[in-house]
């Protein structure tokens, strides 16, 4: 069992522009289910797929399992299992030793900017970069599964 601690934050738009940034991930994922508790989901990029199962065990805390699938597949899965979904570009950011991940929102999410990191332990300590803001990984409308359902422009 694989075990998903992590935190989310909102990030701060001007700042984050500044960034020297890698090359971002474009990613489509949509969801075969999500009920609060569990999601199932599949995420395609240009050059991999993913098939994963998330199951919440605390606010901050899942298990998670996640399996590499062929591409054809993972765009079969999308197109014809899922119903919701979310688009989205991904940066990978390396800042104090931890890996930030920032996802800048597309389609109907267009605007919003989410970082997340993953963490060891859920009393973790760790180094904010200055262009994070506030923390909303207690708010479930900035949870991926919710955003596919109620879009960042219906808010």
């Amino acid at each position: 069992m694989g075990v998903e601690i992590e935190r989310k934050f909102l990030v701060d738009h001007e700042k984050w522009g500044l960034v020297n940034k890698p090359a971002g991930t474009h990613y489509r994922q949509g969801y075969i289910l999500s009920n609060g508790q569990n999601t199932v989901r599949v995420r395609v990029s240009d050059k991999q797929a993913y098939l994963n199962m998330k199951s919440k065990v605390s606010q901050i805390s899942r298990k998670e399992y996640e399996y590499e699938i062929p591409l054809e597949d993972g765009n079969e899965i999308l197109n014809f299992f899922t119903k919701n979904g979310t688009e989205k570009t991904r940066y990978r950011i390396h800042f104090e030793g931890k890996v930030w991940e920032v996802d800048e929102f597309l389609g109907d999410n267009n605007g919003l900017i989410v970082a997340e990191i993953e963490l060891e332990s859920e009393t973790e300590q760790f180094q904010f970069p200055e262009w994070v803001t506030a923390e909303v990984t207690d708010d479930n409308r900035y949870a991926n599964s919710s955003l596919a359902i109620h879009p960042f422009c219906d808010w």
